[in-house]
């Protein structure tokens, strides 16, 4: 390995801009968690809960055209 390829990615790893989306992501997959959780009764409701949690970004998305679709 070169040291400009080292030297790029040792950049791109302290760069602060690149833990956005990732850290968005995570407190969205917490806060979804805790919603589903809330709304689950119990036992297998509870694991379904946090199978939604991991894939939330899908079902914003499918809201957001299902509204879009409508007006």
């Amino acid at each position: 390995m070169s040291d400009t390829t080292t030297t790029q990615e040792t950049a791109r790893k302290r760069d602060p801009s690149t833990a956005g989306p990732g850290a968005v992501y995570t407190l969205g997959m917490i806060g979804a968690a805790v919603y589903y959780w809330r709304h689950s009764a119990g036992g297998s409701e509870h694991a379904k809960a946090l199978g939604k949690a991991l894939v939330w970004p899908a079902f914003v998305v499918y809201d957001l055209l299902g509204h879009l679709s409508e007006g």
